[in-house]
Parts: C-alpha cells; structure tokens; sequence
C-alpha cells in the first residue's frame, strides 16, 4: 500500500492520492495556516474507521440476505492529550440503517463483527480508545 501526499498551497493544504490515482484533500485549522479545504488527518480517522466498518457490515447483511435500502454512519470520538499530541480516548460509531424487513438481531450481529473482529481501522483504533457502537433501523 502507498499513498502520495502533495502541498497545495504555501500553508498545510495537502492532497492524498492512493496507487489507484483517487484523491481526498487534508488541510489544517486556521490557527496553523489552515484554510479549512479538506479534512484534518484525525477527522479521516473516524472517517476511516466509519467506512471500514461499512463495507464490512453491507458484506455481513448481503451474505445473509438482509439488504438495506440505506446505510448511514456517524463517527464521533473524543480525544485526550498526551504529551505533545493527541489521540482518541473514545470512538462511537452509530450507525443508521433504512430497510422494512431488516432482522434487529442479525443487523447487531452484523455490527458486532465488524467492529470486533473484521474491521483493521477499529481493531487499530482499540490500542489507544474505547471503540463502541449502536444503531438504530428505520423505516
């Protein structure tokens, strides 16, 4: 795996592109010359670990035929100071599903073997922070 990173600007502004040529904008606060034109670095932490988590939990449901009409995550983490950086002390991802006929237990079984077994991001995250989930069907 390689990623290339390329300054925008004279400032933080900075672009990551993957071996497939995709790209994601990063950038920093205004405190530190920042123009707020990406996401900052632990902000695609949580993204990171959001997406992780499903692509792994849409898997889990196809192959037991429990397909949402729509998935919706939301990340939040709470971070803690540690000498001169900071790290995640909590991690809860909440996840929204969509789908008349989804099964409460197979949707929390899903979930749970995502986050506890299957997801790289989370079980990484796990060293430093408390990862934790819920979710809720709608519809």
């Amino acid at each position: 795996m390689k990623i290339s990173i390329q300054r925008l600007n004279e400032a933080v502004h900075m672009e990551a592109k993957n071996e497939d040529g995709v790209t994601l904008q990063m950038d920093g606060t205004g405190e530190i010359g920042g123009i707020n034109g990406g996401f900052r670095p632990m902000q695609m932490l949580l993204a990171a670990a959001g997406g992780c988590s499903a692509i792994d939990v849409v898997g889990i449901l196809q192959k037991q035929k429990q397909n949402p009409d729509d998935l919706k995550i939301e990340v939040t983490g709470e971070r803690v100071n540690v000498k001169e950086y900071s790290e995640f002390k909590t991690v809860h991802i909440h996840f929204i599903l969509k789908g008349a006929h989804l099964d409460e237990k197979k949707v929390a079984r899903a979930i749970d073997l995502s986050i506890n077994k299957y997801c790289s991001v989370s079980k990484t995250l796990e060293k430093t922070a408390k990862v934790t989930s819920s979710f809720e069907i709608v519809g």
